[in-house]
């Protein structure tokens, strides 16, 4: 296992746990809970951190957090309303119809 981020913010750990899973790449977030331990424990020890399963995918989470990810392909037309959609999003705002396959 290797640590690939780390923050106070506890959504944005978790986001970024989100993003790798996502992408395929297994991990899990550590020291959640360290937040109320801080003034007894260093601060920089208190962060939240994400950390990949297997280190073999640690420079790709890495590179994935850093840059982002970007949606690909066109935007698709709704099949409930015809609204153009987007393509990173996979449900319609408008009519709240699903993106077909």
């Amino acid at each position: 296992m290797r640590r690939v981020f780390s923050s106070f913010d506890l959504v944005a750990v978790h986001h970024a746990r989100n993003v790798l899973e996502a992408q395929g790449i297994r991990a899990v977030v550590k020291n959640e809970r360290l937040a109320s331990a801080m003034g007894e424990l260093p601060p920089a020890e208190c962060q939240a951190e994400v950390w990949v399963l297997d280190e073999a995918d640690a420079l790709h989470a890495e590179r994935l957090l850093r840059e982002g990810t970007q949606a690909s392909g066109p935007p698709w037309s709704c099949a409930g309303c015809g609204e153009r959609i987007e393509p990173q999003f996979t449900q319609c705002w408008r009519c709240g119809a699903t993106r077909r396959a």
